[in-house]
């Protein structure tokens, strides 16, 4: 099926909701109308017994009443209304009863008793019309007692009732309609920000993603939305940015090491060659092949960081451990210039012990390529409050801040002069990507002269 759409489905519920609340109202002013015409019955009941008893308790003669029962026919109209009069044990003297309608017996009403209206009595004729009827006794001026009995069927009533609901269907049915239709037109014109905003959105593609959607003249309801997405646009500006700058920078790192090996089995195929000339170009050939493959494992390990959460396997590692491990591993590339390797400190962390190894690695291995010779590399552990800080010291230039920024970012390097062929500018982005793995953070600082430090920062 073919989905509504959203200004159709508001229309919709907004019409029937609009409708329930008439029909409801409508249903209220039909059953008020109801009781109010049963009650103006009642009471027209209730008048005609009170004008008999006035009438004949005021020595109207009887047998003037029995021998002109036309005037009280007269007196009824057209209606299919009832009068009669009956004398205590004896005749009836008045019978009007056009519909010859047989109403319940039921008691009097005392002749010292006014009549109220819940002395009035109730029936439905066979055919469906409301009947209110009264009988009551009256006191003639001789002492006897005569009975009254009125009836009125509601057949007017009935007749205006009936126009009155098929009247109040159409209304309902025709409010319906209008409000399905200025609700429509409305809606319409309240979405147009929404159509608009839907026009800029598909303007916009991977090269104009510096295009932001404009919160000019946008009701407040869509602002909030208009400023999540621009912030979403900028998130995919800036991914994609970097993204096409990592494929920039991929190429030109590929690009060296690939053009050395063309250019070695160019000359080597220039003219024979000995075979320790052949031992040579393998030799130099190689070293540039582990260089592409570092460099992949690098990229690739980046590649997975951002999904490897689930992977992780944290454990207790005792710090001091850790950092001894890494001294004892780079403490013989470390004299070939003269460093120092040392450890203080202890602490407890939870975390994956082959990348946290890795992150520190990969700080002290630039802190030996970039430190000064004849100088001390040393690891501190500190404990902190809501985790623990690691901080890897060496000496050398300060960085300036600018730069600072840059640092970890991928194939970025401080200083290009003095990095040679092992180095691709990776190792800091791998150090934050597992730091960011374990929810913590990676720093460099240069505020003490002549020193630089990085520092772990592990959550407790």
């Amino acid at each position: 099926m073919r989905p509504v759409s959203l200004t159709l489905r508001s229309t919709l519920l907004f019409a029937l909701v609009a409708s329930f609340v008439l029909s409801a109202v409508g249903v209220w002013l039909y059953g008020q109308m109801a009781q109010e015409l049963a009650r103006r019955s009642e009471y027209q009941v209730i008048g005609r017994v009170q004008y008999f008893r006035h009438l004949l308790a005021d020595d109207f003669p009887l047998p003037q009443l029995s021998q002109n029962p036309g005037l009280f026919e007269n007196m009824m109209g057209n209606e299919r209304d009832v009068i009669r009069f009956r004398l205590h044990q004896g005749a009836t003297l008045i019978n009007v009863n056009p519909s010859r309608l047989t109403l319940p017996p039921v008691a009097a009403l005392p002749a010292d008793q006014r009549p109220a209206l819940s002395a009035v009595h109730a029936l439905v004729t066979p055919d469906g019309v409301p009947v209110r009827y009264l009988v009551a006794d009256v006191q003639l001026a001789d002492g006897r007692m005569l009975e009254i009995t009125a009836a009125h069927l509601m057949v007017n009533e009935q007749h205006l009732l009936a126009a009155f609901r098929w009247r109040l269907v159409g209304a309902v049915l025709g409010a319906f309609a209008l409000i399905a239709l200025l609700g429509y037109l409305m809606l319409r014109r309240g979405l147009r920000p929404l159509r608009r905003m839907a026009r800029e959105m598909a303007d916009i593609h991977p090269a104009s993603l510096s295009h932001r959607l404009s919160e000019q003249d946008a009701p407040p309801e869509l602002r909030q939305m208009t400023r999540a997405f621009n912030a979403m646009l900028d998130r995919l500006d800036e991914g994609y940015q970097r993204l096409t700058q990592f494929s920039a920078d991929l190429a030109h790192e590929i690009r060296t090491p690939v053009n050395a090996l063309m250019g070695h089995c160019q000359v080597a195929l220039y003219q024979p060659r000995s075979a320790a000339e052949y031992e040579t170009l393998l030799e130099n050939n190689m070293e540039e092949l582990e260089r592409i493959s570092r460099m992949v494992e690098n990229i690739l390990f980046l590649a997975r960081a951002s999904h490897a959460q689930s992977v992780l396997k944290p454990v207790t590692l005792a710090l001091a451990q850790e950092t001894q491990r890494i001294c004892d591993y780079f403490e013989g590339v470390a004299a070939e210039r003269g460093i120092t390797l040392s450890c203080r400190g202890d602490a407890q962390i939870t975390a994956d012990a082959m990348m946290v190894q890795r992150a520190l690695s990969n700080l002290v291995a630039n802190a030996i390529r970039y430190g000064e010779p004849e100088s001390d590399i040393a690891l501190t552990i500190a404990p902190q409050a809501g985790g623990v800080a690691l901080h890897v010291d060496n000496c050398g230039a300060p960085i300036p801040p600018v730069q600072q920024a840059k640092l970890f970012d991928r194939f970025y390097r401080a200083d290009a002069a003095r990095s040679d062929g092992a180095a691709n500018g990776l190792g800091l982005a791998i150090v934050r990507a597992i730091m960011d793995l374990h929810q913590g953070r990676v720093t460099p600082d240069c505020s003490t002269p002549g020193r630089v430090r990085f520092t772990l920062w592990f959550p407790a």
